[in-house]
């Protein structure tokens, strides 16, 4: 196989991983608005109850995220979507990686 053919595919998939960071991503955030309905008026809201803007609404979805929270709440879906937004990044770079220096040891 061409060591282009296989360029390209890690390039892909680390794409492909990046953008499966972020649906993991939403589908964290649609599970807790659907089971989790408290928990997520914590993110969605401020102290005096008013919603929040969408950028400041992720930056509390991404340390909730990082934080021991979402594992004491016990939901094995919810879990497994946070486990998946840990691991998908990390593949990412590392396809990425993979075709750089692929790309450099093939000049």
């Amino acid at each position: 196989m061409p060591l282009g053919v296989i360029y390209l595919g890690l390039l892909l998939a680390g794409v492909a991983c990046f953008l499966l960071h972020y649906v993991a991503l939403m589908q964290v955030a649609r599970r807790l608005r659907e089971a989790h309905p408290d928990q997520w008026k914590i993110i969605a809201q401020d102290e005096r109850g008013v919603a929040v803007r969408a950028p400041l609404r992720w930056i509390r979805l991404q340390n909730a995220l990082r934080s021991p929270v979402l594992p004491a709440l016990e939901d094995a879906v919810l879990n497994r979507w946070r486990t998946l937004w840990r691991i998908f990044p990390l593949l990412a770079w590392a396809c990425l990686i993979a075709a750089f220096v692929l790309r450099w040891s093939a000049r």
